[in-house]
C-alpha cells in the first residue's frame, strides 16, 4: 500500500485501501494501526431515513455545496447486499452524478446483514477516508426504519430525512428514529403533505432533550439545502469539541471490535472444534440442551 499516495487522496489508492479493509480485515489490521495516528479529525455526518425519502439526491446537492465552500467531502453509501454476489447494490450512486463531477469521492459498501444496516467494515473505511484527508465524510445508510439508530454511534451529526409521500413516515417517527436526529429534514417539500409532515415531526420532537433542528428541503426547487449545509457545519463544529461524545464513540468502537473478534473466533470454533461437535451430538441424543451447551461453549471461548 502506497501510503503517500493514499495520504494525498489518490483515488485508486483510496479504493484499494477500502477494498482491503472491507474484504480482508485480518491483513488490514497492521495497515489500520499504521494510519490510525493520522485519523479522527474529520467530521462524520450520518444521513438516514425511510427508503424513498430522497437521501441520495439530497446528498448529491449537499456535497456540491460543501465542495464549493472549500471542503473535501466523501460519501460512503451503505447499500443492501446483493444475495447473489454479496456485493453492494449500486443503484443510489447514479443519483449522485453532480457530486461525482465536482470531485466528491463516493463509495458503496455492502451492509452484508450487519446490525442496523451498518457495514462491519464501515468504521475502517471511514479511517481510510480520514487518512486521505476527506472532510466531512457522509455516511448514507440503508433506509431500514428503527434499526437505523446504530448510525448515531459513529456519526458526529445525524440527519434523519423524511418524505411526505412515504407511507411509513409517521410510523418511523413513532418508532423512535427521530430520537437519534440532530437534524430532521422533511425532503421533497414541493409535494403535497410536506407542511403537515413538518408540523408532525416538530410536534413529536417538542419534548426531546436533543432539541434537533427541523427543516424543509426540496432538491427539485433548490430550497433549504444551503440552510441544511450551514446547520450541518455548525453542528459538526459544536459536537467535535465534545469530550463526552468522543468518549462515547471510542467505547462504541471498542465494543464493535471486541464483538467482531469474538464472533470470528466463535464461528471458527463451531466449524472446527471437536468439543462443539460433541455438544451437538449430546443435544441430538437428548443428553443435553442448547442452553447448557451454549454456556459450556461460552466458557471455552472466554478462556
Amino acid at each position: 500500500m502506497d501510503l503517500e499516495r493514499l495520504r494525498n487522496g489518490h483515488r485508486r489508492s483510496v479504493a484499494r485501501a477500502i477494498s482491503l479493509v472491507e474484504n480482508d480485515p485480518v491483513h488490514a489490521q497492521k495497515f489500520l494501526q499504521e494510519i490510525f495516528p493520522h485519523t479522527g479529525n474529520a467530521g462524520i455526518v450520518g444521513i438516514t431515513g425511510p427508503a424513498g425519502a430522497g437521501k441520495s439526491s439530497l446528498i448529491n446537492q449537499l456535497t456540491v455545496r460543501l465542495s464549493k465552500s472549500g471542503s473535501k467531502p466523501a460519501v460512503l453509501a451503505v447499500d443492501p447486499t446483493s444475495h447473489i454476489t454479496g456485493g453492494a447494490i449500486l443503484g443510489d450512486r447514479v443519483r449522485m452524478t453532480e457530486s461525482t463531477d465536482s470531485g466528491v469521492y463516493i463509495r458503496s459498501l455492502a451492509s452484508r446483514g450487519a446490525t442496523g444496516a451498518v457495514s462491519g467494515s464501515l468504521r475502517n473505511s471511514i479511517r481510510v477516508l480520514e487518512y486521505a484527508r476527506f472532510d466531512p465524510i457522509i455516511v448514507e445508510s440503508v433506509g431500514a426504519g428503527q434499526t437505523e439508530v446504530d448510525i448515531s454511534d459513529l456519526a458526529d451529526v445525524t440527519v434523519v430525512v423524511f418524505n411526505p409521500h412515504t407511507g411509513d413516515s409517521i410510523q418511523t417517527i413513532k418508532a423512535g428514529i427521530t430520537e437519534i436526529g440532530d437534524i430532521c429534514v422533511v425532503n421533497k417539500s414541493d409535494l403535497p403533505g410536506s407542511a403537515a409532515l413538518f408540523d408532525a415531526v416538530r410536534d413529536f420532537i417538542g419534548e426531546s432533550d436533543r432539541n434537533p433542528h427541523v427543516l424543509l428541503t426540496s432538491v427539485k426547487n433548490n430550497e433549504g439545502i444551503d440552510e441544511l449545509s450551514r446547520i450541518i457545519q455548525e453542528t459538526l463544529h459544536s459536537n467535535l469539541d465534545s469530550q463526552e461524545r468522543q468518549e462515547y464513540r471510542i467505547k462504541a468502537e471498542l465494543v464493535d471490535i471486541i464483538l467482531s473478534n469474538l464472533y470470528g473466533k466463535l464461528n471458527h470454533m463451531v466449524q472446527k472444534d471437536d468439543r462443539v461437535a460433541q455438544q451437538v451430538d449430546l443435544i441430538k441424543a437428548g443428553d443435553s440442551n442448547p442452553y447448557k451447551a451454549a454456556e459450556y461453549i461460552t466458557g471455552l471461548l472466554l478462556r
